[in-house]
């Protein structure tokens, strides 16, 4: 074989990797994160703010619970699935943040899933944000976005962050955003 024909047929076989094999999923996000840009932060003369915090949803333990115990705090909410390579590519941002505001910030990262897929990769890759289930049909104060989409809202429930795409959640941008919102 020609030197040509093999550096061919080599370029074809790293294409090929990242359609079939795992090497091409951790690729594409971590292109994903790369490329993420910083969430946009709505100014304040354009927030909306939510109906209610009426909302009903389960923890990781498949008990319900309402999203009013988030009413008057700062909330961070995430929608994401183990299918979906963009939401799955921001996960390490939300963790990281979640690690620095743990306790300042409400974090609702809601799957509509079932528990085993969400729970083997979140013990996979060592997160520790609680995962959220959203009860299929169940009326909600805000849309529901389609995972990748976040929301941070402020403490009097208006709608700082409205994401609808990946995004690069460990950023000073974000950090003064939540930090400024805390000490409201």
């Amino acid at each position: 074989m020609k030197k040509q024909t093999v550096y061919t047929l080599l370029v074809i076989a790293l294409i090929l990797s990242f359609f079939v094999t795992p090497l091409g999923d951790f690729s594409k996000e971590f292109l994903n994160k790369t490329f993420a840009a910083s969430p946009t932060i709505i100014p304040t003369e354009n927030q909306g703010k939510i109906s209610n915090y009426n909302w009903k949803l389960k923890r990781a333990d498949w008990s319900f619970f309402n999203f009013e115990e988030a009413e008057g705090q700062v909330v961070f909410i995430n929608f994401w699935a183990t299918w979906h390579l963009p939401s799955r590519a921001q996960l390490d941002d939300i963790q990281k943040l979640y690690e620095k505001y743990e306790g300042d910030v409400k974090f609702y990262i809601i799957t509509d899933q079932e528990r085993e897929l969400p729970e083997e990769m979140m013990m996979r890759k060592g997160y520790t944000f609680p995962i959220t289930y959203q009860i299929i049909g169940e009326p909600s104060p805000i849309e529901l976005l389609k995972p990748a989409g976040s929301y941070i809202l402020d403490k009097k429930g208006n709608i700082v962050v409205h994401q609808t795409a990946i995004a690069d959640w460990d950023n000073k941008d974000i950090e003064a955003l939540l930090i400024r919102l805390i000490s409201e």
